[in-house]
């Protein structure tokens, strides 16, 4: 998982599939810590504040551009 100064490097639309990916990875993890104990069980709360992490800087990326034009 990339730092917050690293991922604000990346386009938007990496950042997009980024969520998405993440967002699939979270489904699976949740989907498997329900059927059986996670092996990880740390790597669901760390991936939901990556995904926060990305959200914000999606965020801020959407109200830059909308300020600039």
């Amino acid at each position: 998982m990339l730092k917050a100064k690293e991922l604000r490097d990346q386009s938007s639309e990496e950042l997009e599939l980024m969520y998405h990916d993440s967002m699939h990875k979270l489904y699976e993890l949740k989907n498997q810590a329900r059927m059986e104990k996670p092996e990880h069980p740390h790597e669901i709360s760390q991936l939901r504040r990556h995904i926060a992490r990305l959200l914000t800087i999606i965020k801020e990326k959407q109200r830059v551009k909308s300020l600039t034009d």
